[in-house]
C-alpha cells in the first residue's frame, strides 16, 4: 500500500484497516476491544490513585445521605 509521507499514523491505520478481510476485521475488533478495555482500566486506576474522582464520590455520597438516591 502506498502512503503519503504527510499522512498521520491514524490515517495510515485507517487505510490499512479498510483493506482487512472480514475475518481479519473480526480479529482486529476483538483485539481492539480488549486493548481499549485495558486502557480504560489503567485510566480509571490512575484517576483513583491521583484523587481525581474524590470530589465526584463525595458529591454522590452527600446526595445519598440527603436521600437523593434510590435502589436500582
Amino acid at each position: 500500500m502506498w502512503y503519503n509521507e504527510s499522512m498521520t499514523k491514524v490515517e495510515k491505520l485507517e487505510r490499512e484497516i479498510a483493506t482487512l478481510s472480514d475475518k481479519e476485521l473480526n480479529e482486529f475488533r476483538r483485539w481492539y476491544a480488549e486493548f481499549d478495555a485495558a486502557a480504560w482500566d489503567r485510566q480509571i486506576e490512575a484517576d483513583v490513585e491521583s484523587g481525581a474522582l474524590d470530589q465526584l464520590a463525595e458529591e454522590a455520597l452527600a446526595d445519598h445521605r440527603a436521600g437523593r438516591s434510590r435502589p436500582r
